[in-house]
């Protein structure tokens, strides 16, 4: 981890979540947060849509941050069932999450509406934290590297800086399987996409580049240890309080 970029430890709880359990969750979080007056990280969760206003009222105040887990490129439209960056801001958000694996297969997510998400997010005043990863079979065919070049040079919208953008590589195969890279593969990862910044952006250093996939407390002082790595995208890990506060830990 970079002594130059703020770590930052990010939860996205997906389709988990009503209000009285989330919230019970939310306020063990941020007690926990309290003790440590200047954590050294950033700490987001991002909640369901439906407890995004929710959960920022109950963070209002707090070193914890929310954000929204996805949102559609327009401002405003005819798009029943979507949300915007500007909704998502107007309800007390301050990240999003764009290109999860899990949109880009279930959704048939490309690249070009990634980065159209990416530019509606910074268009909204949202910090984007776009995601990045490679399948088993593209791994097996070794094609990692390939993989996240591309979507790292297509997903990017053109005024991308460090201030409004995070990088998150998610293996999608280590995506709630349990099996995680070893440190040497996210290491070799991660220098890519640093690679692959620097060439995209002037302050491609200052980019905090997280990694996702199977994050827990057991593993995550490892992990964050890698260099490159700049906090971490966790899922069911960041469910409870008591499971994500370990990996918080690893960076305050």
């Amino acid at each position: 981890m970079s002594n130059q970029r703020r770590p930052l430890i990010a939860g996205n709880w997906k389709m988990n979540g009503l209000a009285a359990a989330a919230a019970t969750e939310l306020k063990a979080l941020v007690n926990e947060a309290k003790g440590h007056s200047a954590p050294n990280c950033d700490i987001l969760i991002c909640p369901p849509a439906t407890l995004v206003r929710e959960m920022a009222t109950i963070t209002e105040g707090s070193s914890v941050d929310i954000g929204g887990q996805d949102c559609h490129a327009n401002e405003s439209g005819a798009h029943t069932g979507d949300i915007s960056a500007e909704m998502l801001k107007d309800a007390g958000a301050c990240y999003c999450i764009v290109g999860h694996s899990e949109r880009r297969a279930d959704h048939d997510e490309s690249n070009a509406s990634v980065k159209a998400k990416a530019e509606a997010a910074h268009r909204g005043g949202l910090i984007a934290i776009v995601c990045v990863g490679e399948t088993l079979a593209e791994r097996e065919g070794d094609k990692t590297l390939d993989i996240i070049s591309d979507q790292v040079r297509n997903s990017l919208p053109g005024g991308a800086t460090a201030s409004n953008t995070v990088i998150a590589y998610e293996p999608v195969w280590a995506i709630g399987t349990g099996k995680t890279p070893t440190p040497n593969d996210v290491a070799v990862v991660h220098a890519h996409i640093r690679k692959e910044l620097g060439a995209l952006m002037n302050d491609s250093d200052q980019v905090r580049v997280l990694y996702g996939g199977s994050v827990k407390g057991s593993n995550a002082e490892e992990l964050m240890a890698v260099e490159n790595v700049d906090g971490a995208l966790v899922g069911g890990a960041s469910l409870k309080a008591v499971d994500f506060w370990p990996i918080v830990a690893t960076s305050i």
